[in-house]
């Protein structure tokens, strides 16, 4: 089976994150009030926004369905659905703020989210720290609610290479040299990918090369170094399959599913089984009958699947037309922000949560192997909604170069 955010770690009540509890929501409420006051929501803005709070009301409303099942057998039908909710009333707000924040602040902030991300990396392989579920330690357990620190690698790298690369970009217009890109990049990326493997996580390892890689890209990588980093990926990919049984079978039970269909194929044969009952409009909301321990991992990996059966291929049609929307906007963002900075990190936050949201929409639906990666915003998992969010929320704030309140931050460079 594949893991995930929160795969495998139902408590036995109904019990949400402990920190909520503390907050003060009228404190929320003024505070995302004020910053929304503080300058002009581009079209841009706004639509960017009415497609991601249109994601997040499908995953909240698919991890009840989903995950109902599984949830039932603990005492709490509502569980999954509570939790993601709470999650959602924290990576929401976070999501306005950041977007009335303006962009530039997270040229000082990257520093130290990527230290906190690379420290929380190395804390999770360290005994009694890090949170173990079917067989992956990939959580740090803070009371009831479990972080995943390769979530917020995904976001600190883009950004602290962004500005790093933003800080040795030649001021004549010139372009990169190639020590100038690869000496952050790689050194980086290796050491990531090198804690993320020992968790092990093979979907998350290459996200996180993909990210690095789309920075570099963006920034003018020459194309026949990224095409050898790519094929380099995928023969180190290919050859972590080989060597872990579980991953071979997942390549095995790609290529032929029915050869072993209740084995290595028989995750992606109920995937395919679920998509194909739901017909055109889908067997109805809450009706599907994937989820009764058939499909696996319903509300993460597989919810694309439980989209399909239960709402068809309009449901799932509306998935994909959401993510292209989100395309369209991010480009149109990226080629009209303000800076070179802005720029690089609008494309690449763009390119990863779309290209990550392809590549589970692939996996369930046969296209690729199967690698444990979850459909952003849609999927049950608290680390990955909020840092996607974030991510997404800066996306907004680039959208917004008008924006009359400036957070100013001591360090921050004002410099493009």
């Amino acid at each position: 089976m594949t893991t995930n955010d929160h795969a495998g770690s139902l408590p036995a009540s109904g019990q949400v994150p402990g920190v909520l509890t503390r907050l003060r929501p009228d404190r929320i409420v003024a505070r995302v009030a004020g910053r929304l006051r503080s300058g002009p929501w581009s079209v841009d803005a706004l639509a960017l926004t009415a497609i991601v709070m249109a994601l997040v009301v499908l995953g909240l409303v698919m991890s009840f369905s989903a995950s109902i099942v599984d949830a039932a057998e603990v005492g709490d039908p509502f569980i999954v659905f509570k939790r993601q909710a709470s999650w959602a009333a924290i990576g929401v707000p976070a999501y306005l703020l950041v977007a009335a924040t303006h962009h530039r602040v997270w040229q000082r902030l990257s520093w130290g989210i990527i230290a906190v991300a690379l420290i929380g990396l190395f804390l999770v392989l360290v005994p009694g720290i890090g949170v173990t579920r079917q067989g992956a330690t990939r959580w740090i357990g803070l009371g009831p609610v479990l972080f995943q620190p390769s979530e917020l690698a995904k976001l600190g790298s883009l950004l602290w290479l962004a500005d790093v690369l933003r800080r040795k970009r030649p001021r004549d217009g010139e372009p990169f040299e190639l020590r100038h890109l690869l000496l952050p990049a790689m050194p980086l990326l290796a050491v990531e990918a090198l804690l993320v493997m020992f968790e092990p996580d093979l979907g998350t390892t290459v996200l996180l090369a993909m990210i690095v890689g789309l920075v570099l890209f963006v920034e003018g990588l020459p194309l026949r170094w990224y095409a050898a980093g790519v094929a380099m990926v995928g023969a180190l990919g290919a050859l972590a399959a080989i060597q872990a049984p579980y991953r071979l079978a997942r390549l095995t039970g790609w290529l032929d599913p029915e050869a072993d269909p209740l084995g290595s194929g028989f995750q992606l044969l109920q995937s395919l089984y679920a998509l194909g009952s739901g017909g055109v409009f889908g067997l109805g909301l809450g009706a599907g009958r994937g989820k009764w321990n058939y499909v696996p991992n319903p509300e993460t990996d597989f919810v694309f699947a439980v989209i399909g059966e239960e709402l068809g291929l309009v449901g799932a049609g509306v998935v994909l037309l959401l993510f292209g929307a989100l395309l369209w906007v991010g480009m149109r963002i990226a080629r009209g922000a303000p800076s070179p900075y802005a720029r690089t990190v609008a494309w690449v936050i763009t390119a990863w949560i779309v290209g990550q949201g392809l590549l589970n929409i692939a996996t369930v639906t046969g296209l690729l192997p199967i690698t444990g990666v979850t459909l952003p915003m849609v999927s049950v998992g608290g680390s990955s909604l909020v840092s996607t969010l974030v991510g997404l929320g800066i996306l907004a704030a680039i959208a917004r170069p008008t924006a009359s309140e400036v957070v100013a931050l001591p360090g921050v460079d004002a410099r493009p």
